[in-house]
C-alpha cells in the first residue's frame, strides 16, 4: 500500500540507492540534484533531512538552473512508500496565499523512480498530499506538466485536477511550454 512517509535514516539507504542507480527527485537539474543530495547527506545526514522538511522556510536561497537564486518558499518533501522506497513528492507554498512566484513552477511536483511506475503509485501519493495542502492554508494546488507527460496528467486529472492553461516556463527553465492544472482543495 503507498504511503508517504518523512524522509528519515529508517529510509535513507533506500533513497541513496535510488540515487546511485540515477534517478533524481527533482524534473529539472539534470543529474546535478542527485550528486548535490549524496554529497549533503555524506556530509549531514541530518542537515539535509531539515533542509528537506522547511515550513518555515528558513534554508538558504535556492539555486534555479540558470544559476540566479531566490529566496526559500516554505516547503517540504515527503517520500513515498510501499514497503519499499517508490520516489518524493513536495509540496511548496506562500504563507496567506495561494499565489506562487513567477520562478515556482506549481505548489506539488513528485517523481517516482523507473523500477515503481505503473502502479498508481504517483496517484495515491498525490491524493494523500492534498489534505497536507489544505492544512498549510492552501485552497487549491497547481502543478504543471509539459505537453507530452501523458501519464502525469493522468495522475493530476485522477486527483481532480483541471487544465487552466498553457504557459511559457521562465528563461531559467528553458522557454518551454508547460501546462498548468489546478486542483481545488
Amino acid at each position: 500500500m503507498t504511503q508517504l512517509i518523512r524522509p528519515s535514516r529508517d529510509a535513507l539507504d533506500a533513497y541513496v540507492a535510488a540515487l546511485e542507480a540515477g534517478w533524481s527527485p527533482a524534473n529539472v537539474g539534470g543529474d546535478a540534484v542527485p550528486r548535490a543530495h549524496l554529497a549533503a547527506i555524506r556530509q549531514d545526514a541530518d542537515a539535509f533531512f531539515a533542509g528537506l522538511h522547511d515550513p518555515e522556510a528558513r534554508g538558504a536561497p535556492i539555486s534555479l538552473p540558470d544559476g540566479s537564486t531566490v529566496p526559500r518558499l516554505p516547503a517540504f518533501t515527503r517520500w513515498i512508500w510501499d514497503g519499499a522506497f517508490c520516489g518524493a513528492i513536495h509540496l511548496r507554498w506562500q504563507n496567506g496565499t495561494d499565489e506562487l512566484p513567477p520562478h515556482v513552477l506549481g505548489h506539488v511536483g513528485y517523481t517516482i523512480v523507473p523500477w515503481k511506475r505503473g502502479h498508481g503509485h504517483a496517484t495515491r501519493a498525490l491524493a494523500l498530499l492534498l489534505p497536507e495542502a489544505r492544512a498549510v492554508g492552501l485552497r487549491h494546488v497547481d502543478l504543471t506538466t509539459d505537453p507530452g507527460n501523458a501519464a502525469s496528467q493522468r495522475v493530476i486529472t485522477a486527483n481532480g485536477g483541471l487544465l487552466v492553461g498553457r504557459f511559457t516556463k521562465d528563461a531559467a527553465y528553458g522557454n518551454a511550454e508547460e501546462l498548468r492544472f489546478r486542483i481545488g482543495l
